[in-house]
């Protein structure tokens, strides 16, 4: 063997064993999420699983191609890894795409920002407007603490108002600025008040701890927001991915390369 198929196929084989590890450890995830009652980490699970599964896979055929030295093994390795990789790309790209539009609003006299579902792209609107999808989520918020804390957090209205409030507190626990209704604490306003906007939103919200404004359009630019941050995440972190898998699918060709010859010469 020479040294060019040696070093190759140990740096893939190492490379491999330690990604397997990795695997196991977010299948390992997957089932610990899939064992509780959140429904809202209950529907990651198969995800999650998903991608441990394939990341598993992947990795024993490309450890054992470069323990063997079997380059039709490599060649499998190397076949998926490309889909992979293609997979992280257009992904990433639509990613950036989806997330290109959407942003606060500036509220004279608060620190945080306001957030309109119609700046976000089609994408966001279709997902959050779907009947089915906003059920599941607004149950999820419901349950959360993103509100409910609140109270608890700002024990005066003083250091409410000063508050820098995320995308989704700001749009699903607090009727919209412009519906005009003083706030007496962090979770109650007076509703007795007529709203001086005709915004829809100023109807919907109620002080009740399971309603809300999760019935709002703002909460649902709240959470596109959120994921508009969480996805955006994601696509970095995926760009770092593909360069690693980038760096590892070419070390994967000289392996397979080396190995061919190798046959070759037998």
């Amino acid at each position: 063997m020479s040294s060019g198929t040696g070093t190759s196929t140990f740096v893939i084989r190492w490379i491999n064993f330690l990604t397997m590890l990795l695997a196991v450890a977010v299948i390992g995830f997957g089932v610990w999420m899939g064992a509780h009652h959140d429904n809202c980490r209950k529907s990651l699970t198969l995800p999650v699983i998903g991608l441990g599964a394939v990341i598993l896979v992947v990795s024993i055929i490309g450890f054992l191609g470069a323990l063997k030295n079997n380059s039709i093994l490599l060649w499998i390795y190397l076949i998926l890894l490309c889909i992979i990789l293609v997979a992280i790309l257009v992904f990433t790209v639509l990613a950036f795409i989806v997330t290109n539009n959407g942003s606060g609003h500036n509220v004279s006299g608060l620190r945080y920002k306001e957030y309109q579902l119609q700046d976000y792209s089609t994408w966001f609107l279709k997902q959050l407007n779907n009947s089915h999808n906003w059920d599941h989520l607004k149950s999820c918020l419901v349950k959360s603490d993103d509100c409910n804390n609140l109270s608890k957090r700002y024990r005066t209205l003083k250091q409410f108002k000063s508050a820098k409030l995320s995308p989704i507190e700001a749009g699903c626990c607090r009727p919209p600025s412009e519906c005009g209704y003083p706030a007496m604490n962090a979770s109650f306003y007076d509703l007795s008040f007529h709203p001086i906007s005709s915004n829809k939103d100023c109807r919907l919200y109620k002080n009740s701890k399971a309603v809300k404004c999760y019935n709002c359009d703002s909460c649902k630019a709240g959470v596109a927001q959120y994921m508009k941050t969480e996805w955006r995440v994601v696509a970095i972190f995926n760009c770092i991915l593909f360069v690693v898998l980038s760096m590892i699918y070419f070390v994967g060709c000289c392996a397979r390369r080396n190995a061919a010859r190798g046959n070759s010469k037998v």
